[in-house]
């Protein structure tokens, strides 16, 4: 059996897929599965061994220069690849209109979202068969159900598992020891926590013997990280890295504490004390999620305080 994922962003959301992927793989070990994904996250599903191949679009980059001859280059060599063998399943668990429209340039029963349940009700229109699954569930856990109603198999009692390992970095500049990982940087500046709340926390790690690792993305991001490793003393400020030496970073990491941003939910899947904060988004839906110790904090309008922050990452570490 051949079944196509398409999720395709954005960090956080892909690493929530991938546990349909292992449910997958233990309900139909014969399946044979590939996935379509934005060529920026590819790196993550090529992590899970049931994935067979990877189909890299690039839809952010596509919408800028729509125009482009390139772009449509681009679009054609997905098509060519998303036609060149029938799927018996095409499963999007985004919901949106675009990766409806990715799903459709595949050869195979399409399965979705039905309008109730969907992101955007208008990509159910694209679907032959759709599913109702509650929108007031955990983002796994809908991915989770519909994959299952999709394919026929009973989810029941298969335990969550992300299905991904990754080696602990080996860099000259990291800490010798236990390490934690702050990531202070986030897409949105309504999700960043406060600067003198991040050194409460730094402080109270070093404290307990740690070092702490700050990376950054960004040239605004490495530049707040170097601030606030300077301030604390025994932090590292982290060289720019790319997505796989930052799972193997996080691999290695005793705690890893961040705000709403994909690489939070990349360290619960590795299976490593995780501690989020929220300040301008509702954890229910969407916070971390793990067999590994976690916890999330605080919520849309309300950042969780230094305090509280401090008190539940020592409760972790213990």
């Amino acid at each position: 059996m051949r079944i196509l994922l398409v999720k395709t962003s954005s960090l956080g959301d892909v690493i929530h897929n991938l546990p349909v992927a292992s449910d997958i793989q233990r309900r139909l070990p014969d399946a044979e599965i590939d996935w379509v994904v934005e060529d920026n996250f590819a790196k993550i599903p090529r992590l899970h061994p049931a994935v067979h191949h990877v189909l890299p679009v690039a839809v952010r980059r596509w919408r800028k220069s729509i125009f482009s001859s390139a772009t449509w280059r681009e679009i054609g060599t997905y098509r060519r690849l998303a036609r060149t063998d029938a799927y018996d399943a095409v499963v999007d668990t985004q919901g949106l209109v675009k990766s409806a429209l990715l799903a459709s340039q595949a050869r195979g029963v399409k399965l979705g979202y039905a309008a109730d349940s969907a992101r955007e009700p208008v990509a159910a229109r694209f679907y032959d068969r759709k599913f109702s699954i509650p929108r007031t569930l955990h983002a796994v856990e809908r991915n989770r159900r519909l994959a299952a109603a999709a394919l026929g198999y009973p989810l029941g009692d298969l335990p969550l598992d992300y299905g991904i390992t990754a080696p602990p970095l080996h860099a000259d500049w990291l800490p010798k020891g236990g390490y934690a990982v702050l990531l202070t940087a986030t897409s949105r500046t309504d999700k960043e926590w406060p600067e003198d709340d991040w050194h409460a926390l730094g402080a109270a790690l070093i404290a307990t013997g740690l070092r702490c690792v700050l990376p950054g993305g960004s040239a605004p991001e490495r530049s707040r990280a170097t601030r606030l490793a300077h301030a604390l003393g025994r932090a590292i400020a982290a060289p720019a890295m790319n997505l796989t030496d930052l799972a193997g970073l996080l691999s290695g990491a005793s705690i890893v504490i961040g705000v709403d941003t994909g690489l939070v939910h990349l360290a619960a899947a590795l299976q490593r004390p995780t501690l989020a904060l929220y300040c301008a988004s509702d954890p229910a839906l969407t916070g971390v999620l793990g067999t590994a110790p976690h916890a999330n904090l605080g919520g849309a309008g309300a950042p969780p305080a230094a305090s509280a922050v401090v008190a539940a990452a020592l409760k972790l570490l213990g």
